[in-house]
């Protein structure tokens, strides 16, 4: 039936329920009703239309035991009535699809814009002169762009996995406002250099040539304009970096590949560089920090705390027999102790780890639970209440020989305990068990256990008379008068390698906390042990009750306000369910408590932590106890359900984000340089010292082989020593632009003194104003080289991005980037001395490469130069690509899940609560203006020579009374002004910054007696009025 929603399904099968549903006395539309119901009605529903279970089982053709039969021509039947069991998958994107997305990117766009006019000019023939530079240029400007176009596309991948986040990952919107600066830039360069060309084309011809336009020479001019249009285009081409989309991919593609290996396995392509500004980790407790293989450490039976495993022959035998059988039935048959795989090795724990572990307890009693079992099958099981984060228990009911009922349960000691009313003595007789009895057995044994960082779990049974039988339903009643069996302290030591991953995550400005169900003592030792709290630290260890008081207000409503005031301090939630996982992520997500929105990691294993695990900004699943619900809500599954692998997702994330940093700090000196040549070259020469070809091979090395060599680096500890760079901060920073703009300087230099003095250096002719189809210089062949040789050895300087000296540290550890540039630089041997002609080169001699290597290497050299300037003095550099306030709002997919849509209602409740607050103030400032002027305050000093008359205007009149108890009237951040009506003798400004007015005693009461009047314009009253 697994196949029921699905609208196709019905549809399909809709005709086949008249003919066969009577084969099986039951149609597809009687089955699905039956399973839209729930609870009672479900059960009233079968009693009336079948009878009970088993008739219904009987109709089905199937037994509650056996199942389904199993032949093949049953199967057959039932697939072509029922429909297979099979969840259908998402039809996939076409491939026009993808394409349509991937050109959605602000970098191909203005590409495409070039291409277009590019394509479109090249086409242009107008009559009279040939034009073959022309279709040469508008040729090779069109050679760029598909080149650029595919690359773009891979950035698709990124897109795609955007969709099922609200808002932009932060290095996108980084990256989205980059290229946008970098294309206005480019634009404008671009049209300078038409201006300018035109001008100086007019100038030159009409003023100080004096020659008339005349009507048969309109298409040589034309033609011209066309020409410099042309120019104009291939610098606006050359100014954008459009190897930005394929550096993303490549590095997060590589990344996640990387990731796997360190077993994070990276579902959404984004959650790989979110990971790098993670400011908190919201992490469980079992499985993640600690081992996950539970061990019964100590115990409490028959009125005596056993450190350690009790001899059996110290305990009862009545007492053993129930204690073999409570943990054997009521516990999943799944569950079960198998031998060791390997000799010398721990025995194997399948299935739950605290049932495995109670399992152990029995035969390190040197008992066995298969015998209990064998005389007990599953299917004679009466009733079970499965476990839950509600109930926190599990309880089995079995018939017993005499027909009467017997209840195991099983749960948290402090629950189970409260619905104790006997325990079994030393004897094996049950005795009384008082609440003074069991506030004492909770000081002396479950909170020394707990201490010690034990999970604490009771056992106990309760026995029902055969007759009358029980009302199973009734769980209040059923669940209760148990006789406690015995107490055990469960321990699940910590992961060694953990404490130091917490330590490293500290370090590295990320707060960890542990969320868990265990109780608070058990929670607090785990975290101590851990290195999440340290003694002496101001820090909240919070209950899942007492977390829920705190941050609701007396209509039970969750507070943003109220969570702000704990969410810095708190480092362990206990007793905690899944919703309280889900405010708390979402309380610290929302709040605007610090400068920079918090980014949040949560990880999770149950199908209740879903809701959770998608609200976070990165969610981890776990890869072996996790159940599928999770895995699907999840952006990154540890494959080995270890905290420490986290560690490895933030440095990754981290290098992510420092590979995308140096490759734009390697391709925008390219772009700067190339650029401004290009610009000046079209200005004085009337031609571009490096040819189109030669500029599509240094956009070659640019984009492709750059952001293969720069997005591979592989991460380092140091990368764990730095604070997140949070959202605000710029993707160039200071230090970044000193080095582009410092590297970009020595290149030009060095360029144009080739290109107007190259010729006498080298004793070589000179390659300036060439006629138009003059075979290649090699004066323009040595700015060509020496240009390429400058990018290679700055592609080593653009390793380092925090100005670090040693820009070689690490280089053989990241063989691509070695592959890369050694590969590069063959290949401009070959162009250089091969290419000839098509790449406009002429072969060099071996002094004249050596002087290109040489100007080459003296980057490196440079590079030292700029790193001793410190970037302090230089007050002048601007930092480029920051997120500002206004791009932090999220923006919201209209395809939202379900579970998030009320968000927006929140949004709009928030807006009426705002207006409506707005009113309530206006009302409240007329109403204590007329009230200072009637002078009813006549104990308050004058309004007028208050400093800050705006701390009375805060709120509705207020008398200071000691009588009446607190209520808030708006909000608790009031409370902050309130304090300050009791203080008329201090000076106002000094408020209560610690929100203590309840304590203080001050009660406030609203005064609604008064009729609104409004103040006079011009009244300093109304003057002084401010706003929220």
């Amino acid at each position: 039936m697994g196949d029921m929603t699905n609208s196709d399904f019905y549809s399909k099968n809709q005709r086949n329920e008249s003919s066969h549903g009577g084969e099986f006395g039951c149609t597809m539309e009687e089955l699905r009703s039956l399973m839209e119901l729930r609870g009672t009605e479900a059960v009233v529903k079968i009693k009336e239309t079948y009878g009970d279970t088993e008739a219904i089982c009987r109709r089905l053709k199937t037994s509650p035991v056996e199942g389904l039969p199993g032949t093949a021509l049953d199967l057959e039947k039932r697939k072509q009535i029922f429909g297979q069991n099979f969840i259908p998958p998402k039809k996939p994107k076409t491939f026009l699809q993808l394409v349509w997305e991937a050109l959605q990117d602000v970098t191909l766009i203005i590409l495409e814009i070039a291409a277009i006019i590019s394509l479109g000019l090249s086409f242009y023939h107008p009559p009279g002169e040939s034009n073959e530079a022309k279709q040469q240029d508008g040729a090779a400007a069109m050679e760029m762009q598909p080149l650029k176009s595919a690359e773009g596309g891979d950035a698709d991948d990124k897109k795609k996995a955007n969709t099922h986040k609200k808002e932009k990952s932060v290095l996108q919107g980084k990256l989205t406002k980059l290229a946008v600066q970098i294309g206005k830039a480019g634009l404008v360069m671009s049209a300078i250099t038409v201006i300018i060309l035109v001008l100086y084309f007019t100038v030159d011809t009409f003023v100080v040539n004096k020659k008339p336009w005349l009507p048969e020479c309109t298409p040589v001019y034309v033609q011209y304009f066309v020409k410099f249009f042309i120019i104009g285009v291939t610098v606006l081409v050359v100014a954008v970096p459009e190897g930005l989309p394929l550096a993303v991919t490549i590095s997060l593609a590589y990344s996640v590949k990387k990731m796997m290996k360190d077993n994070n396995l990276v579902r959404h392509l984004d959650a790989c560089e979110t990971m790098g500004n993670a400011t908190a980790i919201c992490s469980d407790k079992t499985g993640t920090l600690t081992t996950n293989r539970m061990t019964v450490v100590q115990a409490y039976i028959g009125d005596v705390h056993y450190k350690e495993i009790p001899d059996p022959s110290n305990v009862n035998s009545k007492t053993m027999e129930l204690l073999v059988n409570a943990i054997a039935i009521n516990s999943a048959y799944t569950t079960k102790i198998l031998p060791p795989e390997k000799e010398g090795a721990l025995p194997r724990q399948v299935g739950n780890k605290t049932e495995c572990g109670l399992l152990g307890f029995v035969l390190d009693l040197k008992q066995d639970y298969e015998p209990a079992r064998g005389q007990m099958p599953e299917e004679k099981l009466y009733k079970v209440y499965t476990f839950n984060s509600v109930r926190k228990s599990m309880s089995t009911v079995i018939r017993l020989p005499d027909e009467s009922f017997r209840m195991y349960s099983k749960g948290a000691s402090e629950i189970v305990l409260k619905k104790c009313c006997k325990i079994l003595s030393g004897a094996g007789e049950p005795r009384v068990f008082r609440p003074r009895d069991r506030d004492e057995m909770v000081k002396k044994v479950i909170e020394p256990m707990a201490c010690d960082g034990l999970r604490t779990i009771c056992v106990a049974y309760r026995d029902f008379p055969s007759s009358p039988e029980p009302d199973w339903d009734n769980e209040n009643d059923i669940l209760n008068d148990l006789t406690c069996i015995c107490v055990v302290g469960i321990e699940d030591p910590v992961r060694p390698e953990v404490p130091e991953a917490i330590r490293k995550c500290q370090r590295a400005g990320i707060t960890v906390r542990m969320v868990t169900g265990d109780n608070i003592n058990t929670a607090r030792a785990i975290a101590i042990k851990c290195g999440i709290i340290h003694p002496g630290e101001d820090f909240l260890c919070l209950e899942g009750k007492e977390f829920n008081r705190r941050i609701r207000n007396e209509k039970g409503e969750i507070e943003q306000e109220r969570i702000d005031k704990i969410w810095p301090k708190l480092r362990v939630l206990a007793r905690s369910s899944p919703t309280d996982k889900h405010t708390l992520v979402k309380g610290i997500i929302d709040s605007t408590h610090t400068e920079q929105r918090q980014v949040v990691a949560v990880t999770g294993d149950g199908t209740n932590d879903g809701p959770a695990l998608k609200k976070a900004d990165v969610g981890f699943a776990m890869g072996i106890a996790g159940t599928d619900v999770a895995k699907e809500a999840s952006d990154i599954i540890l494959t080995d359900d270890n905290f420490s692998s986290i560690v490895k997702a933030v440095m990754w994330g981290r290098n992510v984000y420092d590979s995308i940093s140096k490759f734009l700090q390697f391709q925008l000196t390219v772009n700067v340089v190339a650029v401004i040549v290009a610009f000046t070259g079209a200005c004085i020469t009337q031609d571009s010292p490096l040819k189109a070809v030669q500029m599509l091979w240094v956009n070659l090395i640019m984009d492709t082989f750059a952001s293969l060599a720069l997005a591979t680096e592989p991460p380092t500890e140091t990368l764990l020593l730095r604070k997140p760079y949070g959202r605000n901060k710029p993707l160039i920073s200071r230090t970044m632009m000193k080095n582009i703009l410092g590297h970009a300087v020595y290149q030009l230099t060095l360029i144009f003194t080739l290109l107007f003095v190259g010729e006498k250096m080298f004793q070589i002719d000179s390659g300036r104003n060439a006629p138009l189809h003059s075979p290649p210089s090699e004066h323009y062949t040595i700015i060509f080289n020496t240009f390429v040789m400058m990018q290679l050895f700055n592609e080593i300087n653009a390793r380092k991005i925090h100005g670090e000296r040693n820009v070689f540290d690490g280089i053989f550890r990241n063989p691509i980037f070695c592959t890369i540039v050694l590969g590069t630089f063959a290949i401009q041997i070959v162009i250089v001395q091969f290419g000839g002609k098509p790449f406009s080169c002429s072969p060099l001699q071996l002094d004249q490469w050596m002087w290109c290597i040489f100007i080459g290497l003296g980057e490196l050299v440079w590079g030292q130069v700029i790193a001793t300037i410190p970037t302090s003095r230089l007050k002048f550099l601007k930092e480029a690509g920051r997120l500002t306030q206004k791009e932090e709002i999220p923006e919201e997919e209209l395809n939202e899940d379900v579970e998030e849509i009320d968000h927006a209602e929140r949004e709009l409740r928030r807006g009426q609560i705002l207006w409506f607050r707005g009113l309530n103030r206006i009302q409240t400032q007329i109403r204590v203006v007329k009230a200072f002027r009637s002078s009813l305050y006549e104990g308050l000093e004058k309004p007028e020579s208050r400093t800050s008359i705006h701390n009375f205007m805060a709120h509705p009149e207020f008398r200071i009374e000691d009588s009446q108890p607190h209520i808030p009237l708006i909000d608790d951040t009031d409370l902050e002004e309130d304090a300050a009506l009791k203080q008329n003798s201090s000076p106002p400004s000094s408020l209560n910054k610690n929100n203590s007015a309840i304590d203080s005693g001050i009660n406030l009461t609203t005064d609604t007696s008064k009729s609104a009047t409004s103040s006079s314009p011009g009244s300093p009253i109304h003057s002084l009025e401010t706003s929220l």
